[in-house]
């Protein structure tokens, strides 16, 4: 069966406007469960509530948009398709931020005694801020921020007005270090909190033991995330190992296979959802590193098992077996499985095995891979992805909810959003219409990522999927050539190099 790969094209997404669209978000904290407003409509941006700027004259100055000059102050402009206007340097259009400086961001990001921003805005913000400044910068500023307007020159009054504003501090230090733990680990930052914890206490009795609660929290998070790290690197070494005997491919035939371990379809598409779902959702935060290596891995596990078997019959019998894998993974809305399983199929070591693949019946698999097609930016999946999230936010039930995109197109998706939209507009602002769309687009994910697996765990399947050895590109190569021999010259001379090459890998070792 002549195989098409697929899975190395990709196209880049349109991102010439940034428009309004169907930001949904969630209530409660945005980790646990993403912002609470539309990014581009929240109360925080409009005119009517409390309203901070900077300019160049007063920095660090509030104003507030009840204040009648707040009103003169502004510059508004009427257009065909809304109203856009300007505070100080901070610009809206139909009430939603779209652009402003640097500083006027940060200082709108600082709570005051009857001001605190507004979930979606302290969400996005955080998530985008890096891209302009270290977080250690920003929390430095938006901490001396904090102490620096509650000064008035009285002591007395000072401590008074600081012990106001402390609990709301604690309340955006809290959302920090819940949401971007990972910014903690930097010295200077838990440096910046301490100092911090220290300043509250002389206020606030209350809030310096909030701030130590949050910090014990922050620490042990920290510590389980080092310990997952390092688990994961353990299980890592055990799966580099090779599988046994390269030098012949009886030897392999001792060697427990997929179907040995799980004959069930629906049963292993329900554990590579518990992987999605779980392995990762342990971490309280995303590492792209360990997306991208478990999907590797799972294609080189899908081709290892296919290229393996000494008998024709058995190779297609577990490439059948992974076709129907694939389709229990479409069913339940477990896209990244699925796509690495199509992946693994169209490696030229597995697709080359045209007398195995005579012997499938391939009409589930086609109309699969015509599912994840790339052609079109990949809009046949997107149609699926659009269905599984359509589902998901009317779901009755948790496997309803169920919705694991295609991970490396995601974040294709993410880098060219970044990449094709300017971070600036020619004044010097900051796009935040951009920053939205971002912030948009990764609490989607963070929603997904807070539905909890309801399929039973299998330890023995699922100790298999992230533990056993899977063979290298070079070692699919050669297990192929032995299950069906070089057709041409070329792979005769490709099976001699390869043959040489691992057997004084081997001698070496």
């Amino acid at each position: 069966r002549q195989k098409t790969q697929h899975h190395g094209a990709y196209r880049s997404a349109s991102v010439s406007s940034v428009t309004a669209k169907e930001h949904r978000y969630v209530s409660e904290n945005p980790y646990s469960s993403p912002p609470p407003h539309s990014p581009r409509q929240h109360s925080t941006s409009c005119p009517g509530r409390a309203y901070r700027h900077t300019t160049s004259s007063s920095s660090g100055s509030e104003q507030s948009c009840r204040n009648n000059n707040a009103t003169a102050a502004a510059k508004v402009r009427l257009y065909g398709h809304g109203i856009t206007a300007s505070y100080g340097e901070m610009c809206y259009h139909d009430n939603s931020l779209v652009s402003a400086s640097l500083e006027a961001l940060i200082q709108h990001l600082v709570p005051t005694v009857d001001y605190y921003p507004d979930r979606s805005y302290v969400f996005t913000f955080l998530l985008s801020s890096r891209l302009f400044l270290h977080p250690y910068e920003l929390m430095t500023r938006v901490c001396h921020l904090c102490v620096e307007q509650q000064r008035s020159g009285d002591a007395l009054l000072d401590k008074i007005r600081f012990r106001e504003v402390a609990p709301k501090l604690v309340q955006l230090l809290t959302e920090w270090t819940e949401t971007f733990p990972y910014d903690f680990r930097d010295e200077r930052m838990m440096r910046c909190l301490k100092d911090m914890t220290h300043h509250v206490a002389r206020g606030d009795e209350y809030s310096w033991r909030a701030m130590q609660q949050m910090t014990q929290r922050l620490i042990k998070r920290l510590s389980a995330l080092g310990q997952y790290e390092e688990a994961v690197a353990a299980l890592n070494a055990v799966a580099m190992e090779r599988p046994a005997s390269l030098k012949s491919k009886q030897g392999s035939a001792q060697r427990n296979d997929v179907l040995s371990v799980c004959d069930d379809p629906f049963v292993l598409a329900q554990q590579l959802t518990h992987i999605e779902l779980g392995f990762f959702r342990k971490r309280k935060t995303s590492n792209l590193e360990a997306y991208v290596n478990w999907f590797n891995r799972l294609s080189y596990l899908v081709a290892t098992e296919i290229c393996m078997p000494v008998k024709k019959k058995h190779r297609a019998r577990i490439i059948e077996f992974f076709i129907d894998v694939a389709q229990e993974c479409f069913n339940i809305g477990n896209f990244n499985s699925l796509m690495a399983i199509i992946t693994g199929m169209n490696m030229s070591p597995v697709a080359r095995l045209k007398k195995t693949w005579n012997k499938v019946n391939t009409d589930k698999f086609e109309i699969l891979e015509h599912q994840m097609d790339p052609s079109s930016n990949f809009s046949n999946y997107r149609t699926a992805l659009r269905g599984a999230t359509q589902r998901s936010e009317t779901a009755h039930s948790s496997q309803e909810k169920i919705v694991i995109p295609f991970f490396s197109l995601l974040i294709k998706d993410i880098y060219f959003l970044n990449e094709g939209c300017a971070s600036r507009l020619p004044n010097g602002h900051i796009n935040f219409e951009k920053l939205w769309e971002l912030a948009k687009q990764v609490s989607e994910f963070l929603v997904w990522r807070q539905v909890i697996c309801p399929f039973d765990r299998d330890r023995r399947i699922l100790q298999y999927l992230v533990t056993t050895p899977v063979f290298s590109e070079d070692e699919l190569h050669l297990a192929s050539y032995e299950s069906e021999g070089p057709e041409n010259n070329m792979e005769k001379d490709s099976r001699r190099s390869l043959r040489s090459s691992l057997l004084h890998r081997e001698n070496r070792s």
